[in-house]
């Protein structure tokens, strides 16, 4: 009857727990958060996401001569695998010669047209001035007839020997002219010739320079490093298929691993606060016990509009200060840019702070009941605020709005307590 008597009362208390857990968990009851204000060094800074490069590099170039040959994109059709180790002269890439093998097969053709009219010019002009060397000995001879007729109309009446000295200089004066229009002739036939020749050494300079062009279309190691291959402008890397323009025909570079950069990208908001030579905690996303310092060295004065993001953004350069062989291009990068250090500041979480008429006030206890206290603030960061006055070490304040705020007390930074 005992072990009966004490069995019950426990069960009741079994039970009860029970559906406390199972019933009293579904209660409205807010759960309040509270914190206190944390004194110490105050860290302004601005995180982003980067990448690594190498800050100084040799660009594998393909042809360079395109636009002269009127080719303006020219495609891959064959690369080796990015990181590959390479040595001067070694194969990176071959590009797509079917378009080049058509300007070659039409500068052939304008060649031979100009070597043919070469041919034909060279031709008329032989002929052209063998008849004017001709005529002139025609023109000699009729010169020494009329000589002769002059010596024998002496015995002729002077009207006969006038008409011969007529016909004597008439002859003179065609030979003298006849000799005047060959040395023209002789003229115009180089010029003509000058001419053609021009354009034939015109017609195979560009045969040359095609041939030439068509050479750089394998594309080899300048140096000895690692392959990296060029970014378009979308952030895609170049691979099989793509398009290099004629303006700028990179298609991968040997990076120096001697200094790196990070590349990154701060937005509209933050970038306010950036500026050159501002310190830089580097963490890599590969090497999480990594870390590196760096230094701003660039901000772009122009915003762009990058693939994933809704509003501009500006690119930053941070120079990398350690040397490390780990390092590559590409590896992604954690930067908090440490835009200001205050100590012995006392701050507080952002989601403690409250807006009201333009002025900041946090939740705090007073007693048994909360009271809206006006705080002066400072600077923040992501996380936290500065708060100048109205709060102590020894404040409680909440996180979160209290359950109850009808008739709550406000405290004033220069006024006593008022009642709403």
């Amino acid at each position: 009857m005992k072990k009966k008597r004490y069995l019950i009362p426990g069960v009741i208390i079994v039970l009860s727990v029970v559906a406390w857990f199972v019933f009293g968990g579904n209660t409205d009851d807010q759960i309040t958060l509270t914190t206190t204000p944390q004194q110490g060094e105050f860290v302004v800074d601005v995180t982003t996401t980067g990448e690594l490069r190498a800050k100084k590099s040799t660009e594998i170039k393909g042809p360079q001569g395109g636009r002269d040959v009127r080719l303006f994109n020219l495609k891959i059709q064959r690369l080796i695998p990015e990181g590959t180790i390479v040595k001067k002269g070694d194969f990176v890439a071959e590009l797509d010669r079917s378009e080049v093998t058509g300007k070659l097969q039409d500068a052939m053709l304008e060649l031979q047209q100009a070597q043919s009219q070469v041919t034909q010019v060279s031709l008329d002009s032989t002929l052209t001035l063998s008849q004017a060397r001709d005529n002139l000995i025609n023109l000699e001879y009729a010169l020494e007839e009329r000589q002769i007729a002059v010596e024998q109309s002496k015995y002729e009446s002077p009207a006969v020997q006038r008409q011969a000295e007529i016909d004597l200089d008439k002859a003179r004066r065609q030979l003298k002219q006849e000799k005047k229009n060959y040395i023209t002739k002789q003229k115009q036939a180089e010029a003509k010739m000058s001419e053609v020749e021009a354009d034939l050494q015109e017609e195979q300079n560009e045969v040359n320079k095609i041939r030439a062009l068509m050479r750089e279309f394998t594309v080899r190691a300048p140096d000895t490093g690692m392959i990296i291959y060029r970014r378009n402008h979308d952030g895609t890397k170049v691979t099989v298929g793509s398009e290099i323009s004629a303006w700028n025909p990179t298609v991968a570079e040997l990076p120096d691993f001697s200094v790196m950069e990070s590349v990154t990208y701060v937005n509209e908001v933050d970038v306010q606060k950036v500026t050159k030579n501002q310190k830089v905690e580097i963490g890599l996303d590969a090497i999480q016990d990594k870390s590196l310092t760096g230094t701003i060295t660039s901000v772009a004065n122009i915003g762009e509009q990058r693939p994933n993001s809704d509003s501009k953004v500006y690119e930053v350069i941070v120079e990398v200060a350690e040397s490390d062989s780990v390092l590559r291009p590409a590896m992604t990068t954690s930067n908090r840019i440490i835009v200001d250090r205050i100590p012995n500041s006392l701050f507080v979480p952002l989601e403690s702070i409250h807006v009201q008429d333009s002025a900041s006030f946090v939740f705090k206890q007073s007693g048994l009941y909360p009271v809206m206290q006006e705080v002066d603030l400072g600077l923040m960061n992501e996380n936290e605020v500065i708060v100048h006055r109205g709060l102590t070490l020894e404040d409680v304040i909440y996180l979160s709005v209290p359950e109850d705020t009808a008739g709550i007390d406000r405290i004033y930074l220069e006024e006593e307590i008022t009642s709403n």
